[in-house]
């Protein structure tokens, strides 16, 4: 990740932080520590990666209090309470300075409707297809491919990447972020079973996404069967999600790739669910609950806290003991196989 170089003097104005020593210093490139060389920024969140910072060839490096006298002993060095968060914010500021700005207006490829609302520096992409009721809000982008059905809306600095599909009457609040290949408003899985095979249940709600929303590449959330489905502000998907119709997920819960969550469960506020997870539909988690990779949730929590198991799942305390003594169990079972011989 390189650019034009930027004297540190002008990230600290930027970002804040204290710097230690460097103040003359340019910096081209942001670097993980044992990649770092002496035009990068690097930074330490993780303890255990403490002894990179003795040798690692980076200009500077963002630490923490506790590692400050440390980190200026071997160079410049920003401090502040949360590196990490510190190296986040970097990198927003860092792509602000580097990105191609957006090419504002509508390419000539583009089908807009004329019934269609466009905002104040709206850009649309090559071979987008705006249906008509559709509403873009100021700033929005709209990737090459995309298709914003009748009625959708999207808000004010929301951004498709190409090919996503944003169905009719869905709406996506401001400052979103939807990467490609997802689909909102894909009909939920609603079928009547008769002698003659399954009869559609047709899907009449819609999706209703809040404000600074992520949606990662091809997840797909499904439109409510009467009542919308409903992801709150703040709410971070990952890639390969598949949430079912009339999901309802709280604000600012993340969600890791290949995660599924089926029809008319709740998911609280503030929650993460690990990456293969499983939630069987009409169950209600708690607000801070916290599932691990590949848990299958069968039933309700009531009570925040990390959940982990295959099946059942149970708190994580349980959980590694548990599992601690089935890697036992066969040497268990010769051990009782002796004892009743005796």
């Amino acid at each position: 990740m390189s650019s034009t170089p930027v004297a540190l003097t002008e990230l600290i104005a930027a970002l804040g932080g204290d710097l230690l020593g460097g103040s003359e210093l340019r910096i081209s490139r942001i670097a993980p520590l044992d990649e770092a060389d002496g035009q990068s920024i690097s930074f330490l969140a993780n303890p255990r990666y403490q002894a990179q910072l003795v040798t690692t060839q980076a200009a500077c490096v963002i630490v923490s209090p506790a590692h400050a006298e440390a980190a200026s002993a071997r160079g410049a060095a920003i401090v502040t309470p949360d590196p990490y968060l510190y190296f986040a914010r970097l990198t927003q500021w860092w792509a602000a300075r580097t990105r191609p700005a957006p090419a504002v207006g509508v390419h000539p490829s583009a089908i807009v409707s004329p019934e269609a609302q466009l905002g104040q520096g709206v850009e649309i992409g090559p071979l987008a297809v705006i249906e008509a009721g559709a509403v873009i809000g100021d700033g929005a982008r709209i990737g090459a491919h995309c298709v914003v059905e009748r009625g959708a809306q999207v808000g004010e600095g929301t951004r498709l990447a190409p090919r996503v599909v944003l169905g009719y009457g869905c709406r996506i609040g401001a400052r979103g972020l939807v990467h490609s290949g997802v689909v909102i408003g894909a009909d939920g899985f609603g079928l009547a079973p008769s002698k003659n095979g399954y009869v559609k249940i047709e899907q009449l709600g819609n999706v209703t996404i809040g404000d600074d929303v992520e949606i990662g590449a091809n997840t797909c959330i499904d439109r409510g069967a009467l009542a919308d489905t409903v992801i709150e502000d703040g709410v971070k998907l990952d890639n390969l999600i598949q949430i079912a119709h009339n999901v309802h997920i709280g604000r600012n819960t993340a969600m890791a790739g290949c995660a599924a969550v089926a029809g008319s469960t709740r998911i609280g506020a503030n929650c993460t669910i690990g990456g293969a997870a499983n939630i069987i539909g009409h169950l209600t988690l708690a607000d801070g609950v916290h599932v691990s990779a590949a848990t299958t949730i069968t039933r309700s929590i009531s009570e925040p806290g990390v959940y982990s198991g295959p099946h059942p799942f149970e708190d994580n305390a349980s959980w590694q003991k548990n599992a601690a003594t089935l890697r036992q169990l066969h040497t268990l079972r010769e051990r009782i196989r002796a004892l009743e011989k005796k």
